[in-house]
């Protein structure tokens, strides 16, 4: 979808964890950068009724689906959502898979195959976030870049260090 207003979009994101997870530094960065890109640069419109935006965005597991609560920079509630992850798992455990060996890449590989492995690691990112602008549809429309950003915070959320 094209034609966002500069009100659609996320002004703040909070991740709503029931309790801390463990990540390795290298999630933690990942998950830290995606935090702040997806504050600083998105495109996010909730379909159908809802209060116009900028919105805060609240993400998070609900048991085993992902939680979004969206509100108004004014705390008024404008969308709450859980979406199940099954579509993901695949691509998240092959995008975990990839980042490790990049991770890994990073410290011995000349820089010829740590791109050879960072070309398919953006690769898997464009697949997860198409998967999650399929499973948004109808309800939350965006732009592939914030969906990146959103699919790299579901793949923290996820990880299990």
């Amino acid at each position: 979808m094209t034609g966002f207003l500069p009100s659609d979009r996320i002004a703040r994101v909070r991740l709503v964890e029931d309790r801390p997870r463990a990540r390795t530094p290298e999630i933690q960065q990942e998950l830290d950068i995606a935090l702040f890109d997806l504050s600083e640069d998105n495109s996010f419109q909730i379909i159908g009724e809802a209060p116009a935006g900028p919105y805060h965005l609240g993400i998070g597991m609900v048991d085993r689906l992902l939680g979004l609560e969206v509100t108004t920079e004014t705390g008024e509630p404008a969308l709450s959502l859980q979406l199940s992850l099954s579509p993901l798992r695949a691509t998240i455990r092959d995008y975990f898979e990839i980042c490790e060996s990049y991770f890994d890449a990073v410290k011995r590989l000349p820089p010829s195959k740590i791109e050879a492995i960072d070309m398919g690691r953006r690769g898997l990112h464009d697949d997860g976030a198409e998967i999650l602008l399929t499973r948004l549809e109808g309800k939350i429309a965006t732009d592939l870049q914030t969906a990146r950003r959103l699919f790299t915070v579901v793949c923290a959320l996820q990880f299990r260090g």
